[in-house]
């Protein structure tokens, strides 16, 4: 997260035992716009798509703001945004001196995301990595949060661009890696489980979405995606399960429907624990 920096171009490997430079890393933490004040950032990443990281980032969002904490989030899924469309709102954010305003969903969660600043949501993002790591921190720099307890960045599949300005330029307090039942699951998780301990960054639990269908007749539970995996791999990377999402179709009409703030997701307390567990730390 950090390199050394020096500006004498003379240095040698002699001369710089002793330099200040060496033993004060250069820090790529972007400043938080001044009219905000956030006290935890969690990611929320995945090591690939298809794996619904969406819908848990907003049942989550969903579920500390039940709670009655100030929740907000980042969409920071630049080219493939779909919390807006959830929660049914539309831009454009509102804009003034101070910095951008986030919308607010029915259920007081803010939220920002590229569709909310651009005309049509439809239109495609076309961007270099470059350019969509900037946007993320401008979303961080120039959108006024105000006070939140907890900020969800809900990130692109992957370990590419946007994961690792997000790493590096936000204070994040740990990741939640978001997976799926199948025989990919070791790979998958290790791969964003990885990226989070090459960059110091605290791997919170993982979320299992799509463990079962659970039969509405019988109850009986059906492992559409096959045989779970996810207690093997916790106990190797020794990450604790926070959670095991079934498929709902109840959730699907909702995110479809532009209606989530009114989803209930009853599978996600060992998250919710995990997140609370940062609060008391940060007392002590």
């Amino acid at each position: 997260m950090a390199e050394k920096s020096c500006s004498n171009s003379s240095c040698s490997k002699e001369s710089c035992e002793g330099c200040p430079s060496a033993k004060q890393p250069q820090s790529f933490l972007e400043e938080l716009n001044s009219y905000s004040e956030v006290k935890h950032v969690i990611g929320i990443v995945s090591g690939k798509g298809g794996v619904g990281k969406s819908m848990a980032t907003a049942s989550l969002a969903n579920l500390l703001a039940s709670k009655g904490y100030r929740v907000g989030i980042m969409d920071a899924d630049i080219t493939g945004p779909s919390i807006p469309r959830m929660y049914g709102l539309a831009g454009p954010a509102e804009a003034g001196e101070e910095g951008i305003y986030p919308v607010l969903t029915d259920n007081d969660i803010k939220v920002m995301s590229i569709n909310l600043l651009m005309p049509d949501p439809e239109t495609p993002v076309i961007w270099r990595g470059p350019v969509l790591a900037n946007m993320v921190k401008q979303f961080w720099k120039d959108v006024i949060w105000g006070e939140l307890d907890y900020l969800l960045v809900d990130m692109p599949p992957g370990t590419g661009d946007v994961p690792l300005t997000v790493f590096q330029s936000l204070p994040v307090d740990g990741i939640v890696i978001v997976t799926s039942p199948q025989d990919l699951v070791k790979m998958i998780v290790k791969k964003a489980f990885n990226m989070a301990a090459t960059m110091n960054i605290p791997v919170l639990g993982m979320i299992e979405n799509y463990s079962y269908l659970k039969c509405p007749d019988c109850g009986k539970e059906i492992s559409v995606f096959g045989k779970s995996r996810i207690e093997e791999v916790s106990k190797e990377l020794q990450v604790a399960v926070l959670g095991k999402m079934p498929i709902d179709p109840r959730l699907t009409e909702l995110s479809d429907a532009g209606e989530f703030a009114q989803a209930v997701n009853p599978y996600l307390d060992g998250a919710f624990a995990a997140l609370q567990l940062l609060n008391v730390k940060a007392k002590d």
